[in-house]
């Protein structure tokens, strides 16, 4: 059973929230961290891209990076622009996108149900961004990244967490830049923690990692590295968790530079073999399983998989298995998408035009568009103990970091 735990958060006056959340670290580069942190001192940015502060040519990666990280919260701390809670509680977290909103528990999760799968993977983690994470949380001691999770649903967490937003005032609640709605309660009271954790204990045989494997892989690393030394707090890690039916995954679609040498007719005739090809006068977003639109010399098609492409396992019936089987590997020469440099991702929430702009342009050839992955593939998959393939799944809204951070000295 999945292992909870109430923590003392370190978090911003409410007067300045809103000025210090920020993007999660892994969706800017270091450039686009510089001009969204801009004139604004408070940004997070400065703690989880340090780098911004530091010159252009400073590799993102060195240990300067990290000590300057380090320095960066001290000084929020001792500023007191960030405080700590005097005791451990849950807190509510709301986000609203486009009039929607799911509502996660930020806790910490317990490493050991990391290491004994009691949280469920899907995807492969790369020894290169764990290292970063690592020497970050272990220079700063804090994590600062919020781990996305999700748990299949449970009523009577629903009705605990719906009854504390009904019943008391959010502690932060304002508008991103992006249009995104954020809301924070505190839960302070020592019978409603009592009661989440019990329920955990005791009903909710598995967490599922959404989005951050590298977040916890490194969490889980810096506690083994520790040892003896390791503070209490580094045996758990900072999660939000979601239920599942508030959980919508996103389309993650792709692009590729070339045609593997093959002219556009040809390629369209291959692709017979194993797809339903029909052109489109519209840019076409998939609605079912086993569609894919595709973009290409200026123009919209439709495709539908042939039974005899995909198998009735976790992973073959997904549509990023098909596309990467019958078209990606076999046509387009792509072996592995994780390392090719002639493969791009675009998520969902660029949609179709950002494909049709990326092909446009010149610097892609053809576009493919996917439908979803759904909650019940994705723990389907985790629960078989498969990997998804690469870039499978698409999270919004992004949880924000700085609002709750978990220090682990």
């Amino acid at each position: 059973m999945a292992i909870i735990s109430p923590f003392r958060a370190l978090r911003p006056q409410p007067a300045l929230a809103s000025r210090i959340a920020s993007p999660p670290y892994d969706v800017l580069n270091s450039a686009e961290a510089r001009l969204l942190a801009g004139n604004n001192p408070y940004s997070f940015l400065h703690i989880t891209k340090a780098e911004i502060d530091l010159p252009e040519e400073t590799d993102a990666h060195s240990e300067k990076v990290y000590l300057k990280a380090a320095d960066n919260l001290f000084i929020f701390r001792d500023q007191k622009i960030l405080l700590s809670d005097e005791r451990p509680f849950y807190y509510i977290y709301e986000l609203t996108m486009n009039g929607k909103s799911q509502t996660g528990l930020v806790c910490v999760s317990s490493v050991e149900d990391y290491e004994k799968n009691i949280i469920k993977k899907h995807e492969l983690t790369r020894p290169e961004k764990e290292q970063d994470r690592i020497q970050h949380m272990r220079i700063v001691g804090a994590q600062t990244g919020n781990v996305f999770m999700a748990y299949k649903s449970n009523q009577r967490i629903t009705d605990l967490v719906s009854a504390w937003k009904i019943s008391h005032q959010p502690v932060y609640d304002f508008l991103a830049e992006d249009g995104i709605a954020h809301k924070v309660w505190v839960i302070d009271e020592a019978d409603t923690i009592q009661r989440i954790s019990t329920i955990f204990k005791n009903e909710i045989p598995f967490t599922y990692i959404a989005d951050g494997h590298h977040r916890a892989a490194s969490a889980a690393k810096v506690k083994q590295a520790l040892g003896d030394h390791a503070s209490p707090e580094a045996d758990f890690f900072l999660t939000t968790l979601f239920p599942s039916d508030e959980l919508q995954i996103m389309d993650y679609n792709r692009v590729v530079k070339d045609l593997n040498g093959l002219e556009p007719a040809t390629f369209l005739e291959s692709l017979k073999k194993n797809f339903k090809v029909e052109k489109t006068d519209t840019a076409f977003s998939p609605n079912r399983l086993h569609t894919f639109g595709m973009f290409l010399d200026g123009s919209w098609y439709r495709l539908e998989a042939k039974e005899k492409t995909y198998r009735e396992d976790p992973i073959g019936i997904l549509d990023v298995t098909i596309l990467q089987e019958n078209i990606l590997a076999p046509l387009l020469g792509i072996g592995d998408p994780r390392i090719d440099d002639r493969i791009d991702f675009v998520g969902g929430m660029r949609g179709l035009g950002e494909l049709e702009k990326r092909v446009l342009s010149g610097n892609m050839k053809v576009a493919f568009s996917l439908f979803p992955v759904s909650m019940n593939q994705l723990f389907d998959i985790a629960d078989s103990g498969e990997i998804m393939p690469p870039k499978s799944t698409w999270f919004e809204p992004k949880l924000r970091d700085g609002l709750l951070t978990h220090l682990i000295r």
